[in-house]
């Protein structure tokens, strides 16, 4: 509109090259008065002001994935968590899970009480801070399984014979904890404990049960763990800091991490046969008395589905991004620097800019052959690297 509106003999793209000289000569201006006048001033601030911008680059990606979540995260509790026993990799043993009123959040009295239970345990008082009450749900888990141990006669004896000619054998727990797809990316998480058994009288006594001459209940030590740390990610692992070390005094089971486990094999019609309906009966033993299992998970917070899509790839894709867009940006920037060299490291530019400001008078005045004329010495001395050097030399020099 101003070269529409202006009385001027140059053409939209010679007055547009004006504007654009004139803008570039009167920056280089500003930054030659500056480093003339405080020197120690503008590279104290343009240093300081770059190491402040690393800083923020670097630590970003850390205070973001930190804050997000303990100041903006969603509690994310698990709808379901079904528990499996297994042995040697056959047919699972039990299988049984809890949901809804079965998965009961800590009260905040339940909380400050496990809380003192650990006060005298730094390792472990630094893992519970990270939780808030309404992170912590105790998963009650029926002992008796949801389903009939459908095993064929083939694989039980199989399995009573690989259990007596072994001197071991090995028991697995797996936990499934279930959330809210519309929070985490995944859905499930899933852990498991192994624990190899060489006891002679246990692994006699299991085969008895398997053979069904023994209704008596076996002891599983140190297999069911009682605390577990549900991440955002597809692994719910053991939550380690909560594992100290306690004497077996009555006072200080609380702290008991590990947790034998009371297994039977039941059969509906009370016969010590192997025919028949037959499922397996789990409980959690502690002080001399069993009972159905109890888990406490320690659910970690997830970033709101509002910074999902960035908080979403964690601290690694977080950093990967923030690396790769300001390494573009920088690029960019110092991308061909020598060949501006010319247009940019000018001594004094005084006389270049009284040059454009020449043109911009006489437009003002109506002496068009003049503006021409100031017009062709303007583009002539961009033209001319020899004639811009002696253009631009100091005063002194000349």
């Amino acid at each position: 509109m101003d070269w529409v509106w202006t009385d001027t003999t140059l053409s939209l793209s010679n007055w547009i090259c004006v504007e654009d000289i004139y803008a570039n000569i009167f920056i280089l201006k500003c930054w030659r008065e500056a480093e003339k006048k405080k020197k120690m001033l503008v590279k104290y601030t343009m240093g300081g002001f770059i190491i402040f911008s690393l800083i923020c680059i670097v630590w970003f990606p850390l205070l973001f994935m930190s804050l997000v979540k303990s100041v903006a995260g969603v509690t994310n509790q698990p709808l379901d968590v079904s528990i499996q026993l297994s042995i040697l990799g056959y047919e699972p043993l039990f299988t049984m899970s809890a949901q809804e009123k079965n998965l009961i959040p800590f009260s905040h009295s339940a909380f400050q009480k496990m809380t003192n239970h650990f006060a005298t345990h730094p390792s472990a008082m630094q893992f519970i801070v990270n939780y808030m009450p309404e992170d912590v749900v105790m998963a009650k888990v029926k002992s008796d399984a949801s389903l009939l141990w459908s095993i064929s006669p083939a694989s039980r004896q199989a399995m009573i014979h690989e259990l007596i000619n072994s001197t071991h054998f090995y028991i697995t727990l797996r936990w499934t904890l279930l959330r809210n797809a519309s929070l985490v990316m995944n859905e499930e998480a899933v852990g498991e404990r192994t624990v190899r058994y060489e006891d002679v009288t246990l692994k006699q006594e299991l085969v008895s049960m398997l053979r069904g001459t023994q209704s008596r209940p076996l002891m599983l030590e140190n297999l069911l763990p009682k605390y577990i740390r549900g991440s955002a990610g597809p692994n719910a692992k053991l939550a380690h800091r909560l594992y100290v070390e306690h004497s077996r005094r009555s006072d200080e089971h609380h702290l008991q991490f590990f947790r034998p486990l009371s297994v039977k094999l039941q059969r509906a019609n009370g016969s010590s046969s192997e025919a028949g309906q037959q499922w397996w009966v789990v409980k959690e033993c502690s002080l001399s008395t069993c009972h159905s299992i109890e888990l406490v998970l320690f659910n970690d917070k997830v970033s709101p589905s509002s910074v999902g899509l960035l908080a979403g790839y964690g601290i690694v894709g977080m950093y990967m991004s923030v690396v790769l867009v300001i390494g573009k940006f920088v690029r960019e920037f110092f991308t061909g620097i020598s060949r501006s060299i010319m247009y940019e490291e000018l001594p004094c530019v005084d006389r270049v800019l009284k040059l454009c400001n020449d043109i911009f008078i006489v437009r003002e005045t109506g002496e068009m052959e003049m503006e021409e004329k100031l017009f062709d010495k303007l583009i002539f001395l961009y033209r001319s690297p020899e004639t811009m050097i002696k253009m631009t030399r100091e005063k002194k020099q000349l």
